[in-house]
């Protein structure tokens, strides 16, 4: 009767020791793969429709998870702050995923086109401020097409009368707010009195002037409908009567008149 050999403690530590290293080597790969698939979540970008507001969601350490998306930059965080929707339909950019920001940029630019470009058309100043914010915040996107800025420079540029317009108006604010500060500065005891005095000597008139003019382009010249204290436009002088030309197109010459015959001087009596 055969017998089977007992198997050594050498062979048992073999064995035990492969199926450890085997382990070892399984383990190390599964965490591997959770560490990729971290990364690659981290720097995935998604959108998601939250209380009328799509919100920019940013993946998690983690191989699933995301959460709102806030730079430490504050200029970033306001272009990538949520963004009203306004019966906006972004089904295809919440299906979307973003594994770069320059993606990211690319695909909200058309959201922020759509909501400013009818806000500009309007010419109501309320919805053109609407307008700028957005296109404000489309300018802060660095990641978009060299077409899409081309397209931004248009837009900006069509507001462009009404951001002067804005900057008049905050002249006009801070050359008034100047103006009254000299003022009560000259009024005083204070040991300013006297510059103050002689500032608003100088600066007075001319200030007044252009506080003005300021408000009447701001309040008077920039109103849409405004046709009243508009300059008429000159009258224009009708032309000359033509020359009447000869049938060579030279002027005619003038025909002299025939004198008129004296009965006396002709010698006929009547």
């Amino acid at each position: 009767m055969n017998e089977t050999p007992r198997q050594g403690f050498g062979y048992r530590a073999r064995r035990t020791f492969t199926r450890l290293l085997v382990f070892c080597l399984i383990l190390g790969l599964g965490g591997s793969v959770v560490v990729l698939l971290s990364q690659l979540n981290a720097r995935t970008f998604t959108l998601a429709a939250l209380d009328g507001q799509l919100v920019v969601m940013k993946g998690r350490m983690a191989p699933a998870g995301a959460l709102p998306y806030r730079p430490g930059d504050p200029r970033m965080a306001d272009a990538y702050a949520p963004i009203p929707l306004e019966g906006q339909d972004v089904t295809l950019l919440l299906m979307q995923k973003f594994t770069e920001r320059d993606e990211l940029d690319r695909a909200l630019f058309p959201l922020l086109e759509s909501l400013a470009r009818p806000r500009i058309a309007s010419e109501e100043p309320p919805r053109v401020e609407q307008g700028l914010y957005y296109l404000r915040r489309a300018e802060k996107l660095g990641g978009i097409t060299e077409e899409q800025r081309l397209t931004l420079q248009k837009l900006l540029t069509e507001v462009a009368y009404f951001q002067a317009r804005q900057k008049l108006e905050d002249a006009r604010r801070l050359v008034s707010d100047a103006l009254a500060q000299l003022k009560l500065a000259a009024e005083s005891q204070s040991r300013h009195a006297r510059s103050a005095h002689q500032m608003l000597t100088a600066v007075g008139p001319p200030a007044r002037d252009l506080e003005e003019a300021l408000r009447r382009a701001v309040h008077t010249l920039s109103g849409p409908q405004n046709t009243q204290g508009e300059t008429p436009p000159p009258q224009q002088t009708p032309p000359p009567a033509p020359t009447p030309t000869g049938p060579e197109g030279s002027p005619a010459a003038t025909q002299p008149t025939p004198p008129v015959e004296n009965d006396a001087d002709s010698g006929t009596t009547p």
